[in-house]
């Protein structure tokens, strides 16, 4: 799915308008019917009273068209206008009219120093006050009104856009953003929805769809996109009847110190559920017993050091090539680093102390094979650019800046993990939860990708397929066993299942 900036969004507008052909009010009341019909499907509407707010823009007029289709439903309804300013938009206009022509619509037009309402537990407010047509942070009665929901509602519901937040950029985020349990997002998600320090405010968010015109959407331009399962079917590669395990690839894994060998555990077992035909994983001497009793499906390979990665023992024969879990960040680990990167041609997963030590020696960023993947979380990823980020927005503009600075594929993890590419395309991920967030679920991702890749994925193919499978075998480990109780090994044992689902 295409993401698309707030400017690229009402382009599609003027052109479903111009060439379905639509009348905006007709747009809009289509856009409302969907709004109603996720609001009835999704809340105990008949047990809970209904408080809108409405702006008198265009998201204050799809405010207006639910909240009349609610009280058509006969169901406890209060409608909010702020009266901020003497213009309205045209639209705003007709569905204030709409609803003033329903008997027993209860419409509160509301001043700056008025009374605010009050809301039990048992109501829910929607937010349509401002929407994504903003063009300067709120202040004044409507900062006011934006505060006094986030301290009183139980619930809220934003209608496009928490009121207050930008759809793109938002730098310098400013307090007077509505703090939504939910966003109804119109056709789209918004870029802000995808970073921690402004997707928060978006709450759980839902696409409702609008029928923007599919001829503009398939030929608008976009460098962003978010990964959904029909854009990852496509990319298995399905299994022959006549195949085996050498078609699959032979994957070289380089994982583990002292102390940190569950890290190679891990790693391999994602690996080959991904379904790697071969893998030989190098690892200290320490942790060669280990291995050979918890993996037995791989080869295993001992460093002459017993304690951490001395060695490179790349060769041709290998498709693919990982390295990092639990390496440590030894001086001889990084010499054997070192050797591998000017040894190795094809592209790398490179992970965790890997990562941590290209960022302590910038010289080697230039040796990592173009189309590797490197997948930090953040603070590996500062440590890799050089820089903290305050703002979420710099720091992707930055991880673009080093994909193709290096010509390589960056999977930034976290709620919607970020891939980008040398070719300056982002790609956020749909899969995955809060109870991911544990010890050796990077692990994890990185031997799937790793399978992947062995496999003969192209490199962007085994990333972003390797994210979307990664999070949804979380899904399901959550769904089984809760997003408190799951550890890393959970991940490992749903890929099956996983798969079965994303092949169904």
């Amino acid at each position: 799915m295409k993401v698309f900036s707030t400017s690229q969004i009402r382009k599609a507008d003027a052109y479903t308008i111009a060439h379905e052909p639509i009348k905006s009010i007709d747009l809009m009341e289509r856009a409302s019917e969907n709004c109603f019909s996720w609001i009835i499907k999704n809340t105990d509407y008949k047990n809970v009273s209904f408080v809108f707010f409405c702006g008198l823009g265009n998201n204050g007029g799809d405010g207006l068209a639910i909240a009349r289709m609610l009280t058509e439903k006969k169901l406890n309804v209060t409608t909010c206008i702020l009266n901020y300013s003497s213009k309205k938009s045209d639209d705003f206009i007709i569905n204030e009219k709409r609803l003033s022509g329903i008997r027993n619509a209860k419409i509160l037009y509301l001043n700056e120093g008025d009374k605010l309402p009050v809301f039990s537990k048992e109501t829910i407010v929607v937010d349509a006050l401002l929407g994504s047509g903003l063009t300067k942070p709120a202040e004044g009665f409507i900062a006011k009104v934006i505060h006094h929901i986030n301290c009183h509602s139980f619930f809220t519901i934003s209608v496009d856009m928490p009121s207050g937040l930008f759809g793109d950029c938002n730098q310098n985020v400013e307090p007077a953003i509505v703090s939504a349990s939910v966003t109804l997002s119109l056709q789209f998600p918004k870029l802000s929805f995808f970073f921690p320090k402004q997707g928060h405010f978006a709450g759980n968010w839902a696409i409702i769809p609008i029928g923007l015109h599919e001829t503009f959407i398939a030929e608008e331009l976009t460098t962003d996109y978010f990964t959904l399962l029909n854009d990852i079917r496509p990319t298995i590669i399905k299994r022959k009847k006549f195949a085996h395990k050498g078609i699959y690839g032979h994957a070289l894994l380089m994982a583990g110190s002292y102390g940190k060998i569950g890290a190679a555990v891990l790693t391999s077992k994602a690996c080959l559920r991904a379904g790697a035909g071969l893998l030989t994983v190098h690892v200290p001497q320490c942790g060669y017993s280990i291995m050979q009793t918890s993996v037995p499906e791989a080869m295993i390979e001992a460093d002459i050091n017993d304690k951490f990665i001395t060695q490179n023992n790349f060769s041709e024969q290998y498709a693919a090539v990982g390295i990092g879990p639990g390496i440590d960040k030894n001086i001889e680990t990084l010499h054997a680093l070192i050797q591998l990167l000017k040894a190795c041609k094809k592209p790398m997963v490179i992970d965790a102390d890997a990562i941590n030590l290209l960022a302590e020696n910038e010289e080697l960023k230039s040796l990592i094979p173009h189309n590797s993947i490197i997948t930090p979380h953040i603070k590996e990823f500062e440590r890799f650019a050089g820089e903290h980020y305050e703002d979420d927005y710099k720091r992707f503009e930055k991880q673009k800046e080093l994909s193709a600075k290096y010509k390589i594929i960056i999977v930034l993890k976290g709620a919607y993990t970020c891939i980008t590419c040398p070719d300056g395309n982002a790609y956020f991920n749909s899969t995955g939860n809060p109870g991911m967030a544990t010890g050796g679920s990077g692990d994890v991702l990185t031997g799937v990708i790793l399978g992947l890749l062995s496999q003969g994925y192209l490199p962007l193919d085994a990333a972003r397929t390797g994210v979307f499978l990664h999070g949804f075998a979380g899904d399901m480990a959550t769904k089984a066993l809760s997003e408190y109780s799951l550890i890393a090994s959970d991940i490992i044992n749903y890929l099956p299942a996983a798969y079965g689902e994303i092949l169904s």
